[in-house]
């Protein structure tokens, strides 16, 4: 087991990791759509979903895997009319890769964001 580190993606706040890699599996903790550098979550759907996907990004690249590896993908969305907005941008990251994926209504999300989103993908 390996465990995966990065300073392209928001810090792990609590007794968990950004991600772990196992017999060439990545799994990436949920990452929200917090700037790792100025510490700030954009406003509106589109711009949260496009920094979120972002720090997934960099995540799996730290793990030395890539978005076009991605096996399954899970969204967790605080209001499920903005998903078509989600859709969106999510196309831009998984162009020819289409990944299983889940979307998770969520009451309520750290931060208070209205996006979180996890992944595991091969090495």
């Amino acid at each position: 087991m390996r465990i995966i580190s990065t300073d392209k993606a928001p810090a792990a706040v609590g007794p968990y990791s950004q991600a772990v890699e196992h017999d060439g599996i990545v799994y990436v903790s949920g990452q929200i759509p917090l700037n790792p550098v100025t510490g700030t979550v954009p406003e509106g759907m589109e711009e949260q979903t496009r920094q979120a996907l972002d720090n997934l990004k960099n995540v799996i690249e730290a793990s030395g895997s890539s978005m076009d590896k991605v096996l399954k993908v899970t969204l967790f969305i605080t209001d499920m009319s903005l998903f078509p907005q989600v859709n969106s941008v999510y196309a831009e990251f998984f162009d020819s890769n289409r990944p299983a994926r889940s979307c998770i209504a969520a009451a309520s999300l750290p931060k208070g964001v209205m996006i979180e989103v996890d992944a595991i993908a091969s090495v």
